[in-house]
């Protein structure tokens, strides 16, 4: 998506599936069932023709990345094949379901609020930014 973010950028038209799967180092058929999702989605556009390939279906700073993982992977966040808010649980666990709602909405914050045209340019939301200057951010746990 950011390869066809930054050729809307340059106003280069569509790109190949040809072209994404060298670029991106994946196999073609990988990419087709992706961009079937995102087709399916209206994400983006084929575009039929010699010069065909794909284009974005909405314009790049409309596009979150949230959008992109609802396509391809359903919803943000399951537990146990279940929404969070779905999710039940019998005594000392009774709360549980308020943290897997938090952690969504975590989720949401983050992915939803970031398009892929603040992800081509770098420009990230000020949220992100300042999650990214925790102490802890960049540290494996």
């Amino acid at each position: 998506m950011l390869i066809l973010a930054e050729a809307d950028a340059e106003g280069s038209g569509p790109i190949s599936i040809d072209s994404l799967a060298t670029r991106q180092e994946l196999p073609r058929k990988f990419l087709e069932a992706i961009f079937a999702d995102l087709r399916r989605s209206d994400l983006v556009l084929s575009r039929r023709g010699a010069r065909g390939g794909y284009v974005l279906g909405r314009p790049r700073g409309e596009i979150s990345v949230g959008d992109i993982f609802r396509a391809v992977d359903g919803p943000l966040a399951e537990v146990r094949g279940l929404r969070p808010h779905e999710t039940e649980y019998q005594g000392v666990a009774t709360h549980l379901p308020s943290l897997w709602v938090a952690v969504r909405a975590s989720l949401r914050e983050v992915l939803d609020e970031t398009s892929i045209e603040d992800l081509r340019t770098g420009d990230l939301p000020d949220r992100v930014r300042q999650l990214l200057t925790a102490p802890d951010a960049w540290q494996n746990r």
